[in-house]
């Protein structure tokens, strides 16, 4: 008895999730993330990074923007992406190469007829360092 309530409450759940609206939102926390990201370059020459990071970093963050929720980023291997643990609990990250990664925090907000999900974009760093 409580096995078939739990069961058809979970496919009430499944049937309004399905109707919901998903939107994908990209927020860079710093300056130069966004400058990298559109214009290939930051405008600090603090920010310079070795020939082909650039690019792949655009199309990782594209491969963000192209995923309706973070489950997507799981078969795409090349991305190897984790939630990170230690000091930096909370973060994810995915690579952007052998030697970068994406770090960002991931959210979901939102109502009955629309569901955000927020994908906060916080460095761009080499990874284990």
């Amino acid at each position: 008895m409580i096995k078939s309530s739990l069961n058809s409450e979970l496919i009430h759940y499944f049937y309004i999730f399905a109707s919901v609206i998903i939107c994908y939102e990209n927020v860079f926390t710093k300056d130069y993330l966004e400058q990298l990201y559109r214009d290939g370059k930051a405008k600090s020459k603090k920010y310079r990074f070795p020939k082909g990071v650039v690019p792949k970093y655009r199309e990782t963050i594209d491969k963000l923007r192209a995923a309706d929720r973070i489950e997507d980023l799981y078969p795409i291997k090349s991305l190897n992406y984790e939630k990170l643990i230690g000091e930096k609990r909370g973060v994810e990250s995915v690579r952007v190469n052998r030697q970068y990664r994406i770090e960002f925090i991931s959210s979901v907000e939102g109502a009955d007829e629309c569901t955000i999900a927020i994908c906060s974009i916080i460095e761009l760093s080499k990874h284990y360092q």
